[in-house]
């Protein structure tokens, strides 16, 4: 296959598929050609700010569609994306600025202090003065030639946070992106006439294959500034929407939402669920009133990010996180990196084009997850006979209670099944006579009651003893990461 140049995915979708209306976002569709216009614009905006082939240029921002216009700008100037939650605190947001050396920051006036200190150009969304992105790019041409890269040129610099210490850049090519791009559209069943919506943030992993895909698919979006469930709702019902890609906790929330029956959302035909486990307990109520099966996948940003999925037509295994995609290997190792058969209990390891290239100048800790080949994931998982993966807890995650491992995706998993219980994360803490003991920290849904020891009740009538929680604390809400994932490393820092 001829190198890929991701900023041409775009290009080639109009010659593919001419101009079509691939975009709305609150109230404002727009074309693929007025995206690749804008995107063309701000190339030649970024030139004239200086920023040259292989710069880094941070976005900044909540989802709109001056993102999609900056994206495929500075790919087709020959620049490297760095995308940023907007949601960092300005100490995080600092340390990726120094660490990817930024040329430029593409933010609004209401993160400016996320970047104090930058002394590089920075171009705000939403301002049409000096400075602001109207003006930049309202002069400059709609065309644009786009700089040629090759399958290993880096494309995009995702910091991700990791267990410890500060985030760190997950370094991926045009080859990476574009390969898990083409294999996640193979996958692809619907009409691609009808809207999809587009919730999850474009400054994650899972945002930016979807939009990669989107454009060899010729699919439309509707685009949500940020997830919300009344708005996800109205969204659905007005544009007759057939398929969103989430994470459990967009779920939890959309079938605890009161006003839910008040909307039709029969258009729907595919939930996709990613980047957190599935609470199982919740699939059958969850169809059952919104329509549509939930499909459950499974990646991570160093895999470009998607490494299994679903398909719609397919055989569904509920708790399964579906087949590797095409072009992916996904073996189960042991200890000594020997692989394991079918059904025993391994580390997930990946192999395949979309496997990033390691993070970015950190030589020590790309070595440790890059092994003899494979990208070790840090995630406990088995391989059914027919190549279905089950994820059973990341190993940090994995506690031993005297002895026995606990895995807390099963003791979640029942606590899910109480009825007055909306979310739960289970994390152990050191105890000095079992080595580790079980922490449960669950969130009731509105207007439901239930104590701590109503529910270590409910567990022990459900699992082995040692499984079972010897503390449950009832919380308002759990902590979440800006795409919505429970952080069980704050909530150990709390037990």
């Amino acid at each position: 296959m001829p190198a890929v140049n991701l900023a041409r995915l775009g290009e080639e979708s109009v010659q593919t598929w001419g101009e079509y209306v691939s975009l709305a976002f609150e109230g404002r569709e727009w074309t693929n050609v007025e995206q690749q216009r804008a995107a063309n614009r701000f190339a030649h905006a970024l030139r004239r700010l200086g920023v040259d082939v292989g710069d880094r240029v941070v976005v900044l921002l909540p989802n709109c569609p001056e993102v999609l216009q900056a994206y495929a700008g500075i790919l087709k100037a020959g620049g490297v994306i760095v995308p940023v939650v907007f949601l960092l605190r300005p100490d995080e947001v600092r340390h990726i600025l120094a660490d990817c050396e930024a040329k430029t920051v593409v933010t609004a006036s209401a993160f400016l202090d996320k970047i104090e200190g930058f002394t590089g150009p920075v171009v705000l969304v939403g301002e049409s003065a000096d400075g602001g992105w109207e003006a930049l790019i309202a002069g400059e041409p709609a065309a644009f030639s786009t700089v040629d890269r090759r399958d290993d040129d880096l494309a995009v610099i995702l910091y991700t946070a990791g267990t410890t210490g500060r985030p760190k850049g997950v370094a991926l090519s045009h080859g990476n992106l574009a390969a898990n791009a083409r294999a996640t559209a193979e996958l692809y069943e619907l009409d691609r006439t009808a809207w999809a919506l587009m919730v999850l943030p474009l400054s994650h992993s899972y945002g930016l294959t979807v939009m990669n895909a989107g454009n060899i698919l010729g699919t439309k979006g509707v685009l949500m500034r940020w997830f919300n469930p009344e708005g996800v709702l109205e969204t659905i019902q007005r544009y007759r929407v057939e398929s969103m890609s989430g994470v459990p906790t967009m779920f939890v929330y959309l079938l605890n939402h009161p006003e839910a029956a008040r909307y039709d959302t029969s258009s729907m035909r595919l939930w996709g669920s990613g980047a957190a486990p599935l609470p199982l307990e919740i699939v059958e109520p969850f169809e059952r009133t919104f329509g549509g099966r939930i499909l459950e996948g499974y990646g991570l940003t160093e895999a470009s990010p998607v490494v299994s999925a679903h398909r719609l037509s397919g055989v569904r295994k509920l708790g399964s996180v579906g087949q590797a995609l095409p072009g992916v290997v996904v073996a189960i190792l042991d200890d000594d990196d020997r692989a394991l058969p079918a059904g025993e209990l391994g580390e997930v390891c990946v192999r395949g084009p979309n496997v990033m290239q390691g993070y970015y100048r950190m030589p020590d800790e790309t070595a440790r997850t890059l092994r003899a080949g494979w990208l070790h994931t840090g995630d406990v998982g088995r391989l059914d006979e027919d190549g279905y993966l089950f994820i059973v807890e990341r190993k940090k995650d994995l506690i031993i209670r005297g002895g026995f491992n606990v895995y807390p995706r099963e003791v979640e998993e029942v606590l899910y099944a109480h009825p007055a219980v909306a979310e739960a994360a289970v994390v152990g803490t050191a105890d000095p006579v079992m080595g580790e003991e079980v922490v449960a920290f669950v969130a009731l849904k509105p207007g439901a009651g239930a104590d701590p020891d109503t529910l270590i009740a409910f567990c022990q009538a459900r699992l082995a003893r040692y499984k079972c929680p010897r503390e449950v604390r009832v919380v308002d809400t759990l902590p979440k990461s800006p795409i919505g994932k429970i952080l069980r490393k704050e909530l150990r820092s709390r037990v």
